[in-house]
């Protein structure tokens, strides 16, 4: 035991950059932690689940966290996340909700536009595979709460579709918990991976605004 644990703490001293610091947090709040983090990330995703649940599942191998415990608290803090969503498209209808929301930092309303299209399109099966897409993933929640969506579908699919998605997710480091010093190794460029993917988004993010606002002054 005291080996598993020696391992698990070295292997996470030597993560370094975003990588490290989201294992070194994840280990120090545990479980519900991975929870927590879930949630945010599926609200407005501050460090994505593409990276946490990988780490999560890593820690698991080495002992640190429980393998089911962060399953289980994964798909629960997707669920509250989504159902918050929900709540608050059912609250204030599409159109209010995506005004307020396309506020916030590096979110745009034409994420919304097309997580609502997404879900015109596909209607209850959306909830359920939209769980599996990046960029629709969460916010396909505020057009099934704005129409309505019984909750007891919405939750299956939702509950369904996260589940798969995260453990998929924390399988991947799972199996790959007994080659850490791979990870080690290989963790500066997930690190540049991560800035460089934060960084064209928010270029991304601004070109599209001024392109915008060019055209609204012709």
């Amino acid at each position: 035991m005291w080996k598993t644990s020696e391992a698990a703490s070295g292997s996470t001293e030597n993560l370094t950059g975003l990588v490290g610091v989201a294992a070194r947090g994840i280990e120090t709040l545990g479980e519900w932690g991975v929870g927590l983090f879930t949630l945010a990330e599926t609200v407005l995703p501050p460090i994505p689940s593409e990276v946490i649940l990988p780490l999560a599942g890593y820690l698991a191998k080495q002992g640190a966290l429980n393998l089911v415990l962060i399953f289980i608290t994964s798909t629960l803090g997707a669920y509250l996340g989504a159902l918050l969503l929900y709540w608050l498209g059912a609250r204030l209808g599409l159109e209010r909700s995506i005004r307020g929301l396309s506020r916030l930092p590096l979110v745009d309303r034409e994420d919304f536009d097309h997580a609502a299209g997404w879900f015109r399109r596909h209607g209850r099966s959306s909830i359920f595979f939209g769980r599996l897409l990046p960029g629709v993933r969460s916010l396909i929640s505020l057009p099934a709460g704005a129409s309505s969506m019984h909750l007891g579908t919405f939750s299956l699919y939702t509950l369904g579709g996260s589940g798969l998605w995260n453990g998929a997710l924390i399988g991947l480091g799972y199996a790959l918990g007994t080659q850490y010093q791979v990870i080690e190794q290989y963790s500066r460029f997930l690190n540049y991976a991560v800035y460089l993917a934060l960084g064209l988004s928010v270029l991304w993010l601004v070109v599209r605004s001024v392109r915008r606002r060019g055209a609204g002054k012709r």
